[in-house]
């Protein structure tokens, strides 16, 4: 998430909501001038640049999210994204009475809350300039999902503003995209990372230097490697298994911990979440609390409570897959640098730190047989994507690995 934190050897001054977007200097500008064009429009203008739907597109990591919450921080300001005023802090904190945040929990958005969001987002704005939805992930709506929501975006409320964030413009259903303004944001390189980490995050050069070139441009991926050491120690791991695929037996083990690895990180994740969205629905439904009608309402939150165990359900899912994602990537990095090696490319290294094995497999197998092991691990992903059960799609992975 965004923050406000001044920086070393800062006072403040002039610090605003755009200023952490590592990377995006042209999707800045773009959202800037359209900051202007909606100082504009609230002032009785035209707020030429200024529009009611807007899309943000960009490779994993690439910060749509974060830019988009940027904008929205900027559009509530009346100083057009200070940073430092309450309304900023709170639309970058996720609680501005006017800003409905919106994250599908599961694999998938259905079309009675995608109704209901467009039921919300059509009232007036309570205090603030605009009535924002902000929709992350909104490719994972349904097709019946899609449709409703076009209606909304085709014909949007006064002072509705709607911020799409999906990986691409394709995406998204065409008369959707057609109707909103892109915002495309790159994949920031290795430098830009190195210098977000050591100056905001305030990592030292060395540890950021190894996590911003991990990060395959990702700033999310990045930070974590930077600052969790279990983060790298999973990694660590995952790298290491191509140097230890001996035989048969050994891809059946480094399945087995490939699988544990994706499970220890996803509980890692959801467990304490989990368990404080718990206690907090049962303390609104007065849990603990004594005197006339609260056994009833504690009686009814069992209802509320099944659903939200179900929503919990959901998402533990979607960071499953994604924490497979994650592993396998890595181990696609892996062998994307054996093959640089192998074709004497002279590019920059991910995973340059396994060097002694990058060498040792890159003489013992062919630029070939090298594809065909980054085919496996595409496969993979593919397969439990596909709801492939993940031990059996990683064993078949691993033993394509050791075949070459």
């Amino acid at each position: 998430m965004l923050g406000t934190k001044v920086r070393p050897g800062q006072s403040g001054v002039g610090v605003t909501v755009f200023d952490d977007l590592v990377g995006q200097q042209v999707a800045t500008g773009q959202l800037r001038r359209a900051v202007t064009g909606a100082a504009d429009l609230v002032a009785g203008g035209r707020g030429t640049g200024m529009t009611h739907a807007w899309l943000f597109t960009g490779p994993p990591g690439s910060g749509r999210e974060e830019a988009a919450r940027a904008f929205a921080a900027a559009l509530q300001c009346t100083e057009g994204g200070c940073g430092h005023c309450d309304s900023c802090h709170q639309t970058l904190a996720g609680t501005h009475p006017d800003v409905l945040y919106v994250r599908p929990s599961g694999l998938s958005f259905g079309v009675a809350a995608t109704r209901d969001l467009v039921l919300r987002a059509g009232s007036k704005p309570s205090g603030g300039r605009f009535r924002i939805v902000l929709f992350e992930d909104a490719d994972r709506a349904t097709e019946a999902a899609s449709n409703a929501l076009l209606k909304a975006v085709e014909e949007p409320s006064t002072r509705t503003v709607w911020l799409l964030c999906t990986p691409t413009p394709e995406d998204m259903l065409v008369t959707i995209r057609s109707r909103c303004r892109l915002v495309s944001l790159a994949a920031p390189g290795t430098d830009e990372l190195l210098d977000a980490l050591v100056r905001r995050d305030g990592v030292d050069v060395d540890t950021a230097r190894v996590a911003a070139r991990a990060s395959a441009g990702r700033i999310d991926r990045a930070r974590q490697l930077a600052t969790d050491p279990e983060a790298r120690r999973r990694r660590e791991e995952v790298l290491s298994i191509p140097a230890r695929l001996q035989g048969l037996g050994a891809c059946v083990a480094a399945a087995t911990r490939l699988h544990q690895i994706a499970e220890e990180e996803s509980k890692a994740l959801t467990g304490a979440l989990d368990e404080q969205e718990k206690d907090e629905l049962k303390a609104a439904f007065g849990e603990g609390s004594t005197g006339k009608g609260v056994a009833k309402a504690v009686r009814g939150a069992a209802g509320a409570l099944k659903e939200l165990e179900e929503r919990q359900k959901r998402r533990a899912t979607r960071i499953k897959r994604d924490t497979y994602d994650r592993a396998l990537l890595d181990l696609a990095a892996f062998y994307r640098d054996v093959l640089t090696l192998q074709l004497g490319a002279d590019v920059e290294r991910s995973t340059e730190e396994r060097s002694g094995d990058l060498q040792r497999i890159a003489r013992a197998s062919t630029p070939e047989s090298t594809l065909r092991r980054i085919d496996a691990i595409m496969a993979c992903r593919e397969r439990i994507a596909a709801n492939v059960h993940p031990q059996i799609a990683l064993e078949a992975m691993t033993s394509a690995l050791l075949s070459g």
